[in-house]
C-alpha cells in the first residue's frame, strides 16, 4: 500500500490539506481547501499504517460507497473520494460546532428538550431509512445539528446499504459498532433491518433522560449477548417522575424482538412530537424488569430473534407508512366522509402496520375575533376531536396506530401540507366537495394538497359527485384533482 501523502501543504486532487484536526481510532481528519468550493471542507483519511485494525480499511470502503449516494440536509455533502492504490479519502462539508457527545456532561436532560432532541434524530434517521442506508452506529458522537436545528448523522463506516455489497457482513463475522448501542439481532448478524437503528436510538432516549446507560458500559461480547434476553430496568425506577408515555416510547424502542419496536423511524419522530397521542400500554407502567422465568424461557429458547433473509428496506417502510385523512366536519359532509372511510379503510388492509392520523381544520378568521365556544356553548375544538374519533371507530384500529388532530389556521391547505411535512406523512387522503363559485375562483383545499404536497395524495368524491368512487393523485407528478 503505498505511503501517505497527507502532510499540511499537500495538495491532492486540487485539494490543498490544511491542519489535523482530529485523530480517531479508525481515521483522522483534516481541514482542506479548493479553488471550486468556496465553503469549508473536511478531508477524512484512513488509518493505515502498520498495526492498525484491517476493519478500518473495509469500512472506510464502505463509507465511500455510501456517503456519495446520500443527500439532502441529514448527511453531510460529500465533494470526492481518492482510491488506496494512490491515497484513500473523503471530502466532507465541515460542519460547525460540536456533536452531542459534548452534551454529556449536561445529563440528565429535561424531558422536553430531549424527546425533541430524539424527535430531530427520528426524522434524520427516517431520511437516510428512505435512501436505503441503516446507519448502525448512532450515537451522541455520530450526531451533529446544522444551525438551522436539522440533525446530521455522520459517519458511514459501519453502515448497510440495500443496493450495495455489505463488505463488513462478508469479510468479519464479529460484529461491530459500539457496544452500549448495538442492538440484539447485530449480535446474530442481522444487518439489513432498520429496526436496528431505532433500538439504538432508544438507548440514547434513555440515556440523556435518566443520566444512565440502560445495558451499562459492558463491551465483551458475552457481556452484550444478555441483551437477548434481558430487558434493562424501566426508567421510573430510576425516576420516579419520569413520564409513563415516555417510557412507552423507550421500552418500546429497546424491545429484543424487532417486530415489537416501531416500524420506522418517522412513527417514532410522530410519537416525540404528539406525547399527548401516545398510546399507553403496560410498558408504561412498569417498575421492574421481566421476571427471571421470562429471561430464562428466552435464553434459552432463541427463537425470539432468528437471523432472516436480506429483507428490502424500502418495501419494510412502504408497508408502515404514516397516512393522513383531512376531514370536513361541516353539514353536508356525512357522505363524503362515508366515501373517505371507505377508501381509508381499502387502503389501511393493505398496509397493517401503517399509523393513521385524522385531521380536521378549525378555520380561523382573518379579521374577526375567533371564538373558542360555539352558540350552544361547546367547545369547538374538543367536539371536533370527539367527532374524529367517531368518524374513526368503525375502522377498529388499534389504538397505537391511530391518532386525531384539530388544527387551527386560517388557510386549510396550507394547514395540512405543513402537517403532512412536519410529521413525515407518505400518504393523505383528501376530499373534494361540490364544485361552487368560490371553489372556482379561490381553488378548493383538495387540488392545492394534491398539486403540492410531497408525497402521494388520493382525492375521493361521493360517488355521485364522481365518474368513479376516488381517484389518485401523484403530489410528485403535478396531477390535480378535486
Amino acid at each position: 500500500m503505498p505511503k501517505s501523502l497527507i502532510k499540511s501543504g499537500a495538495v491532492i486532487d486540487g485539494f490543498t490539506v490544511g491542519e489535523c484536526v482530529h485523530r480517531g481510532g479508525m481515521a483522522t481528519l483534516w481541514t482542506v481547501t479548493h479553488p471550486d468550493f468556496d465553503m469549508p471542507l473536511l478531508m477524512k483519511v484512513p488509518r493505515v499504517s502498520e498495526g492498525e485494525d484491517p476493519a478500518a480499511i473495509v469500512s472506510f470502503e464502505m463509507e465511500q460507497m455510501i456517503l456519495p449516494r446520500l443527500a439532502g440536509p441529514h448527511v453531510p455533502m460529500c465533494f470526492g473520494t481518492g482510491g488506496f492504490s494512490r491515497q484513500a479519502y473523503i471530502v466532507l462539508e465541515l460542519i460547525p460546532g460540536n456533536t452531542l457527545y459534548g452534551r454529556l456532561p449536561d445529563l440528565p436532560l429535561t424531558y422536553d428538550e430531549a424527546r425533541l432532541l430524539v424527535a430531530k434524530i427520528a426524522s434524520a434517521l427516517a431520511d437516510l431509512h428512505r435512501q436505503n442506508v441503516i446507519h448502525h452506529d448512532i450515537k451522541p458522537s455520530s450526531i451533529m445539528f446544522r444551525p438551522s436545528g436539522e440533525a446530521v448523522l455522520i459517519d458511514y463506516g459501519l453502515s448497510h446499504h440495500n443496493h450495495l455489497p455489505d463488505l463488513l457482513q462478508e469479510e468479519f463475522r464479529l460484529p461491530y459498532g459500539t457496544a452500549p448501542y448495538m442492538a440484539p439481532e447485530r449480535l446474530l448478524g442481522v444487518r439489513d433491518d432498520p429496526r436496528s437503528d431505532l433500538f439504538s436510538l432508544g438507548v440514547l432516549l434513555y440515556f440523556f433522560t435518566t443520566g444512565e446507560r440502560p445495558f451499562g458500559e459492558a463491551e465483551t461480547l458475552r457481556a452484550m449477548r444478555r441483551r437477548l434476553w434481558r430487558d434493562p430496568h424501566p426508567p421510573r425506577k430510576l425516576r420516579s417522575d419520569y413520564p409513563p408515555w415516555l417510557q412507552e416510547v423507550v421500552l418500546r424502542c429497546l424491545e429484543i424482538e424487532p417486530v415489537w419496536r416501531y416500524p420506522t423511524a418517522s412513527q417514532l419522530a410522530f410519537d416525540l412530537t404528539h406525547p399527548d397521542q401516545v398510546k399507553l400500554t403496560t410498558r408504561s407502567e412498569r417498575l421492574k424488569r421481566d421476571p427471571l422465568s421470562t429471561v430464562w424461557r428466552r435464553r434459552f429458547n432463541q427463537g425470539a430473534i432468528q437471523p432472516k433473509p436480506k429483507s428490502d428496506v424500502a418495501a419494510q417502510l412502504a408497508s408502515s407508512p404514516i397516512v393522513a385523512v383531512a376531514l370536513d366536519m361541516a353539514e353536508g359532509a356525512p357522505e363524503l366522509n362515508e366515501a373517505l372511510r371507505v377508501t381509508t379503510q381499502r387502503i389501511l388492509a393493505t398496509l397493517p402496520a401503517a399509523r393513521l392520523a385524522c385531521l380536521n381544520v378549525l378555520r380561523l378568521s382573518r379579521i374577526a375575533l375567533d371564538r373558542t365556544l360555539d352558540e350552544q356553548g361547546s367547545n369547538k375544538h374538543v367536539d371536533r376531536l370527539v367527532a374524529l374519533q367517531h368518524w374513526a371507530a368503525p375502522l377498529k384500529l388499534d389504538e397505537s396506530r391511530l391518532s386525531v388532530h384539530v388544527l387551527e389556521a386560517v388557510d386549510p391547505a396550507t394547514s395540512i401540507l405543513e402537517f403532512a411535512a412536519a410529521n413525515h406523512v407518505d400518504h393523505i387522503i383528501i376530499g373534494a366537495r361540490q364544485n361552487s363559485l368560490v371553489r372556482t375562483l379561490l381553488g378548493s383545499v383538495s387540488a392545492k394538497v394534491a398539486s403540492e404536497a410531497g408525497c402521494t395524495v388520493t382525492v375521493v368524491r361521493p360517488p355521485q359527485l364522481a365518474h368513479s368512487s376516488y381517484e389518485h393523485a401523484g403530489a410528485e407528478a403535478g396531477e390535480v384533482a378535486g
